[in-house]
């Protein structure tokens, strides 16, 4: 929860044609991530945080000043965009091409006098004070990112607003763009609403996560709890987790803290959780977590060592996925390049699956229904 007068508050509905978007978010100042798939409705908040579109009803605040408000207590508020002070950075950038850096940064201050030093500035707080001079098509995109930044920051926003910032970037231009922008947003300590579906965006920048899905938000927390170890099935999907399964619970062992799952002659030992024999569950298991041999492992702390055979090999990558079958059951796991050429994994090779039973997450009935019939 946000400190009285600090932070963003969040209370709105939103309605778009035949789509409807019900918001309540609370955050100090950091890194809120707006985390969900394509048409969940994050954009859509970030539009109405920024003025850009006028919500239904409800009310939103920054700082502790009402910037909407409509249908609550008090009178109506509606802050025009141009004066709520919200900087706003799109996955394009959106530069202008016949400007330069300098001049892309001096445009958010038409008419001040001291629009050139501000920019300078601000070019300099991103790293880019010797590039001022530079077009748009000569900057690199990460580079264009950082301009677009510093565009935000020179009108003196009181929030900032990022809309899939690093979408145009290759993954490895990626991952460095992120500690950079991560320093900057630090140092400028406003608070920040980030929009992402990539779970590893989210985890790299994010203080807080909100899960958004079909309109809603449907999770808040720390984004290494809420990611890492997603409290329900759908929020697993979201987040990216690989291999669900639905299994039936065949035993349940308190004094060792473990269930026994089945299906057919795929068994494994999860984590207890509040459930009893027969029950069905879903099991979530990271691809990240599943280890591969060709022998059978000995002498391991891994509760779960299954023979399998490699049915197909996919480059993601940096990474492998490769998807074995393993007694009627189908699972993904990721492997580096060194590992797959040392295993000489291909498909077809017979192999061992080990996984730590602390790594399977445990899912209960009730969140089961959209969850397909796999392999």
């Amino acid at each position: 929860m946000t400190r009285s007068g600090a932070g963003l508050h969040v209370d709105v509905e939103v309605h778009r044609a035949t789509f409807k978007l019900r918001l309540t978010l609370e955050s100090e100042e950091g890194v809120l991530v707006l985390f969900g798939p394509s048409g969940a409705g994050k954009s859509t908040a970030l539009e109405a945080i920024a003025g850009l579109i006028t919500p239904r009803s409800g009310e939103i605040r920054v700082g502790g000043e009402v910037l909407f408000r409509r249908h609550r207590d008090g009178p109506d508020v509606n802050v025009p965009a141009r004066v709520r002070k919200a900087g706003y950075v799109f996955q394009n950038y959106a530069l202008f091409p016949h400007l330069t850096a300098l001049g892309n940064v001096a445009f958010s201050l038409w008419r001040q006098p001291d629009a050139r030093a501000r920019a300078k500035r601000e070019l300099d707080r991103v790293g880019l004070a010797s590039m001022g001079s530079r077009y748009p098509h000569q900057l690199s995109g990460g580079q264009q990112q950082r301009v677009a930044i510093a565009r935000a920051l020179a009108a003196r926003p009181r929030i900032l607003l990022f809309d899939e910032p690093f979408g145009a970037l290759d993954t490895e231009i990626r991952r460095r763009v992120r500690r950079e922008i991560r320093a900057i947003l630090k140092e400028v300590g406003l608070p920040v609403v980030l929009v992402t579906h990539d779970r590893e965006e989210a985890l790299a920048l994010g203080d807080r996560v909100a899960v958004i899905d079909e309109g809603r938000v449907t999770a808040q927390g720390d984004p290494v709890t809420l990611l890492g170890h997603p409290p329900r099935e759908r929020v697993a999907r979201l987040a990216g987790v690989e291999n669900l399964l639905r299994l039936k619970i065949e035993e349940v062992r308190p004094a060792e803290g473990l269930l026994t799952c089945r299906r057919g002659d795929f068994r494994l030992e999860t984590p207890l959780s509040e459930a009893e024999p027969g029950d069905e569950v879903v099991i979530g298991l990271r691809a990240d977590d599943i280890l591969l041999a060709t022998q059978r492992p000995r002498g391991l702390s891994a509760r779960n060592t299954i023979p399998a055979t490699v049915t197909s090999i996919l480059s993601k990558g940096a990474l492998y996925e490769v998807e074995v079958e393993c007694r009627g059951t189908r699972l993904v796991s990721h492997v580096t390049r060194g590992a797959l050429d040392e295993l000489a994994l291909a498909p077809g090779a017979e192999v061992w699956v080990v996984v730590k039973t602390s790594s399977l997450m445990v899912f209960a009935e009730e969140v089961m229904e959209t969850l397909p019939e796999r392999g």
